[in-house]
């Protein structure tokens, strides 16, 4: 498989003369998936952000779908194919469930409402609602539904599951399984349920101080408990 997203010794952060992530390399293959995992603090999500175009890099290449993208505009990585569901969320409280969605909705795959609503019913039961009649629950839903009518290639979800219940954790999890077995989409999860994000990806790589500290396969870190237990802190 052909890399669709790589850094290469990427250092960037928010202005202020400190790095948030420092010389960090990855390659990500199309298709494939990476769960970055890490403490509280250490540049999980700045490393999306950075990804995305919402720092500043100091130094390195950053390359998608064969381009370099580390000189690009946030709204202009969008339009190459990166979707991007931030932690807070940030669905427009105004609009309706289905405004959020055609708002960012992009005929180029086969993500539509239509398919949204399939994915998540609930959303399609509460389609006039207001963003901000919604539940913490059907917002996330809502999140990750307006990500994908973009139909990116790159799926980018910073802690999807935070804070909510079980039982909704439990209907977006099997959405994000529906939609690998159902399409090419590469993803990256962060998450602090590191049982979970390990279990929905292929790659993994932790985080240290901005730094990449483990870089390799889901697989083999979920039975590296010394590692798990050093490193993210699970005992």
């Amino acid at each position: 498989m052909t890399d669709l997203l790589r850094l290469e010794a990427v250092t960037a952060g928010y202005g202020y003369g400190a790095a948030a992530i420092e010389n960090v390399a990855l390659s990500l293959p199309r298709g494939s998936s990476l769960a970055v995992l890490g403490r509280n603090g250490v540049g999980k999500t700045s490393l999306l952000a950075t990804i995305m175009g919402l720092t500043q890099m100091a130094s390195g290449k950053i390359t998608f779908d064969g381009g370099e993208i580390g000189g690009i505009d946030t709204y202009e990585r969008a339009r190459l194919g990166l979707g991007y569901v931030p932690q807070e969320r940030e669905i427009f409280p105004s609009l309706t469930v289905e405004e959020n969605l055609s708002v960012a909705r992009v005929d180029r795959g086969k993500w539509n409402i239509e398919s949204v609503f399939e994915l998540f019913p609930r959303l399609a039961e509460r389609r006039q609602n207001f963003g901000n009649h919604l539940s913490g629950g059907e917002q996330q839903m809502l999140a990750v539904g307006r990500a994908l009518v973009s139909n990116p290639a790159l799926l980018i979800l910073d802690e999807p599951f935070e804070g909510l219940a079980p039982v909704i954790v439990d209907q977006l999890v099997e959405a994000l399984k529906r939609i690998r077995k159902e399409s090419d989409m590469t993803f990256i999860l962060v998450e602090h349920h590191v049982d979970l994000a390990l279990s929905l990806t292929v790659q993994a790589l932790i985080l240290d101080r901005g730094q990449v500290v483990w870089n390799g396969k889901s697989n083999d870190l979920a039975g590296n408990k010394s590692v798990l237990s050093s490193l993210v802190g699970i005992s």
